[in-house]
């Protein structure tokens, strides 16, 4: 038996075309989209497929789409196995980054596709209208250790009077930190005089993961406690304590408090280490999280479904999952 893990991508690894190869080739994909066209009343496929890249950078879009393109991988990987893989097969846990831990929870069962979508299409537009009343901005230091960085937004803070702190914590050497904008430029001009090698801004619309988001938490907290939960068919390790989600209301608290607090990224990483999995599964689309993992645990195989692309690789006998001893 083959111990598996799934991830899910999060926010800003989107862009026009992905999902095109799931769509081409499984009908399961063709089935979401339109469901979730029902759902929202809009054609998520044509904005994924044809849409343009300034429309798929808004956060009110962005997330619904990579949402469902998410989905749509993890529905076409279950096709594969069921067809082609002879071994046997144990998801036995997963884990998403930010947005992708909606992904994560579909995927496991503890809420329903249409559930999920609704909710993420709420924390979109919720997301998008609190940037636009309160701008900020994010940035990602490079070449800084994790308390280096958090030293640099204590002092960005204390010289702005204004609100910067880390975001997401990547992986060793990659840390995200949002805020205001004030706050976020201080801090990029002290990390440089620390010794960061780089510091990029984000093209996002707001200041996520901060407590610029406090107003959205609420908001959106009425919303999932309004959203049927359940217990998960396996483990879902959550982006604020690294731990794995075992009740509707530690979900519930979960998704109410990772919009505005960090997301402990190299941590939940090295939690699922613990699983001792063969493969982990990066689901559509993109391959960061792969890169990441390689950078925190590199003893963990990732598997990345790219656009759909790569999911053949699963039709092979010596794809990364298979225990030749199963």
């Amino acid at each position: 038996m083959s111990r598996v893990g799934i991830l899910c991508p999060g926010q800003g690894v989107q862009h026009v075309g992905m999902g095109s190869a799931l769509w081409k080739n499984f009908a399961s994909t063709r089935a979401v989209f339109e469901e979730a066209a029902d759902v929202l009343g809009r054609d998520l496929r044509r904005l994924c497929l044809e849409g343009s890249e300034e429309a798929l950078r808004e956060t009110a879009t962005a997330q619904p789409a990579l949402y469902v393109t998410g989905y749509a991988s993890w529905l076409a990987c279950q096709e594969v196995w069921q067809d082609r893989v002879t071994d046997g097969i144990e998801v036995v846990v997963a884990a998403g980054h930010s947005l992708g831990e909606y992904t994560a929870l579909a995927v496991a069962g503890a809420m329903t596709f249409a559930d999920g979508l609704r909710l993420v299409a709420t924390r979109g537009q919720l997301m998008s209208e609190a940037g636009e009343a309160q701008p900020g901005a994010m940035l990602a230091v490079l070449g800084l250790s994790l308390s280096e960085v958090e030293a640099v937004c204590e002092a960005a803070q204390a010289a702005t009077a204004q609100v910067v702190v880390v975001a997401n914590d990547n992986a060793p050497g990659q840390v995200v930190i949002s805020g205001t904008v004030d706050a976020v430029n201080a801090a990029a001009v002290l990390a440089k005089e620390r010794g960061a090698r780089r510091s990029l801004p984000l093209a996002t619309s707001g200041a996520f993961h901060s407590p610029l988001m406090t107003p959205v938490a609420e908001a959106l907290g009425q919303a999932i406690e309004r959203t049927e939960i359940r217990l998960g068919m396996f483990d879902v390790v959550a982006n604020c304590t690294a731990e794995p989600m075992r009740t509707p209301s530690e979900i519930r608290a979960e998704l109410t408090d990772q919009i505005s607090a960090r997301v402990r990224w190299v941590d939940s990483v090295r939690r699922l280490g613990a699983y001792q999995l063969d493969c982990l599964i990066e689901l559509a689309p993109g391959q960061v999280l792969n890169g990441l993992v390689r950078r925190i645990e590199p003893k963990l195989t990732v598997l990345s479904i790219g656009d759909g692309e790569q999911i053949d690789t699963m039709r092979s006998t010596t794809w990364p999952g298979r225990n030749p001893e199963s």
